[in-house]
């Protein structure tokens, strides 16, 4: 009989774990575990106080082995890695459970505290508010002072009051943990999405290699890039913080005898292209720009994290984009790092190690863009192994092309790729042969290209505006006609729009479930815990949800399609609305996520070990030997069982360490 054992940890470390991440902090040498608290099968909760002396009793211990115990925890990759510290080798993965993952898959924020107070648990059942500065006091490190007798760390024995109350807050967060667990059990995980998430656990503890020589070259190389730029600003202008915008912006207005409004990025750019700015001001506007590359901080980043070992551990969020089941990157969010267009890498990552930042300036013009773009090539190949990195091909518009089927774009997937150069052919009519380098109707493959990034989530003129239609030199009274025709070429696709939100509106009026092109929209309740949830199922069988579901009035007077879930500029839990073409992309992304996530699951199984994912597009560190990208795109474009005509591509490069092909 399979038994149910739930664990909260209280821990210290030196290491600070918001910066650093788990992995280093949990390998630290002065990691310690505090408090262990647990409930078997739902019984009154438990605590063992280690920092106290006490030990786990022989039960438990085995317990923690035995997969005749299901563990649970909330966030649980914290408590598993803790404990197999704990135990000196790597617990079973397929034994743990993440009370996290149950509530980010049925569309709730990840938190234990917030999750709980979007599920409406009462106050006693909530984190207690009082516990971060209980972490503070115990977990982390503090600074000596006369007071406190010059110690750096408080113990149970520094203020026992305090102690007591910090096992109640550790009681109280398995209280929480279990009730989060039993108000979503009439939403279960599927069992494959646990798989993935074990798989997750796998690769994130693996890690990846990092080039430590080139991080403290470019970190070093960077300071000193800085110290010069700003010491030249300082002679240009006078100023004794050329970086204070109101200082700069004011110069800037008496040198260029024009209003400053302000030094955003986009603004400087956009001064930088205008005619009217030269001499001293246009130089301090290049120099603002060098300063103001924040990305070149991901070195930084990955300084912190990098174990001893020279890996950067957990770069990646299983489910952390709630709405479509997509990962986010932590730690040096590998998920947006600068692109690189630079040539000759391995000169560069050669000058950056050595700490030649002349030889930098020379080949290449600006040293901090050169950084930035450099960041990526910090991820490389153990020792003796190669990188093999394989990218889907095109995946969003060829999901949208076959669940709306969309025949002549699946042909144009099956057979030659090139859908910029078919999309203008199909929006004005010009044999697609045409639209090629040197003949006039190639300028059309831009029109083309510009509406397929913009216009497949029901995007008009302002989407083709965000995706950069007018810098492409697009006139602004071209782009409702490019729209228009790109609606008329993509018939199936517009009428997937319309056709999910009205089933949407439907089944949120009528509680009767709806189909639309192989997925199923419901109305799902648990009255018991006054859930009650939107759900779109996927043809993976994974489903999409939406919280508290209503309808609204939108601005034109039709039914709105309105839910709860997290804003993504407050960060606050809140009323949002969604409309078809919103939906539209949830699905797309929810199944070209599905096909990373079955992709990985083949590579793990062939014996390819991925060290992180972006987006679409897999790294692998593996032997030399056994670096080969044919396999690695044969395993990444199998037919997937419930899409086997879902045309899918992949290509990459086998290298040293991480580009952009």
């Amino acid at each position: 009989m399979l038994h149910h054992l739930s664990i909260d940890l209280e821990t210290f470390s030196s290491v600070p774990i918001g910066k650093a991440g788990a992995y280093k902090y949990i390998q630290s040498p002065d990691f310690e575990i505090l408090l262990f608290a647990y409930s078997v099968d739902g019984s009154p909760v438990e605590i063992v106080d280690l920092a106290r002396g006490e030990i786990l009793p022989e039960w438990l211990y085995a317990a923690v082995k035995s997969p005749e115990y299901i563990k649970h925890a909330y966030n649980a990759a914290f408590e598993w890695y803790c404990l197999s510290k704990f135990y000196g080798f790597m617990l079973p993965v397929n034994q743990w459970r993440d009370t996290m993952l149950h509530g980010l898959y049925c569309g709730f924020t990840a938190g234990l505290d917030a999750t709980g107070k979007a599920l409406g648990l009462p106050a006693e059942k909530q984190k207690l508010a009082v516990g971060k500065s209980l972490i503070r006091y115990f977990c982390v490190p503090c600074a000596p002072t006369k007071t406190n007798g010059g110690r750096t760390r408080n113990y149970p024995k520094h203020d026992p009051d305090k102690w007591e109350l910090f096992k109640t807050y550790c009681i109280g967060d398995v209280v929480t943990e279990m009730e989060i667990d039993a108000r979503l059990s009439a939403f279960p995980v599927p069992d494959d999405i646990e798989k993935q998430w074990q798989t997750d656990l796998t690769i994130n503890a693996r890690g990846v290699s990092v080039d430590m020589g080139m991080v403290r070259g470019a970190l070093e190389i960077d300071a000193a890039s800085r110290d010069s730029l700003m010491e030249e600003a300082v002679r240009i202008t006078g100023l004794e913080n050329p970086n204070s915008i109101a200082q700069l912006s004011q110069w800037l207005e008496k040198a260029t005898n024009t209003p400053v409004t302000d030094l955003r990025k986009d603004t400087v750019a956009a001064m930088l292209e205008s005619q009217a700015v030269t001499g001293y001001a246009e130089r301090m506007l290049e120099i603002r720009q060098e300063l103001g590359k924040t990305s070149t901080k991901k070195y930084d980043a990955i300084e912190v994290a990098v174990c001893g070992d020279g890996r950067v551990r957990g770069l990646l969020q299983f489910y952390g984009a709630n709405r479509t089941g997509r990962w986010a990157g932590r730690l040096v969010q590998v998920q947006n790092l600068p692109r690189t267009y630079i040539g000759q890498l391995p000169l560069a990552r050669d000058a950056v190690r050595n700490k030649e930042s002349d030889k930098l300036r020379v080949l290449y013009g600006s040293v901090p863009d050169t950084l930035s773009q450099l960041i990526r090539t910090s991820f490389v190949a153990s020792r003796g192994n190669k990188l093999v990195d394989a990218d889907f091909s095109a995946i969003e518009a060829r999901v949208i092309s076959w669940l709306a089927g969309e025949q002549w774009r699946l042909e144009v997937f099956r057979t030659h790729g090139k859908i910029y150069e078919a999309s203008a052919s199909q929006m004005f009519g010009v044999p697609i042969e045409k639209i090629k380098k040197g003949n006039p109707e190639y300028e059309l493959r831009q029109k083309g290209k510009v509406a397929e990034l913009a216009l497949g989530y029901q995007g008009s003129s302002g989407a083709l505006i965000s995706m950069g239609a007018l810098k492409m030199g697009i006139p602004e009274e071209d782009l409702s006609d490019i729209v228009t025709r790109w609606r008329d070429a993509n018939k199936m696709i517009v009428d997937l729009w319309y056709s999910l939100e009205s089933a949407a509106v439907s089944v949120i009026q009528t509680g009767a479930p709806a189909g639309v092109r192989g997925l199923i929209l419901a109305r799902e309740f648990d009255i018991e815990h006054n859930l009650d949830f939107l759900t779109i199922t996927l043809p993976s069988k994974r489903k999409l949800y939406y919280a508290s579901p209503e309808l609204g009035a939108n601005q034109w007077g039709r039914p709105s399609i309105l839910y709860r879930g997290v804003n993504q500029t407050t960060k606050q839990w809140t009323q949002l609305e969604t409309y078809g073409g919103k939906l539209v992309e949830n699905v797309v992304q929810a199944i070209a996520r599905d096909c990373l996530a079955a992709a990985i699951e083949h590579l793990e199984e062939a014996g390819f070990p991925v060290v992180f994912h972006v987006h679409d597009e897999v790294v692998i560190d593996c032997p030399e030997s056994r670096a080969d990208l044919d396999a690695v795109v044969q395993i990444m474009t199998q037919p997937i069982p419930w899409a086997a005509d879902l045309p899918l591509n992949a290509d990459g490069w086998v290298g040293d360490f991480f580009k952009k092909d």
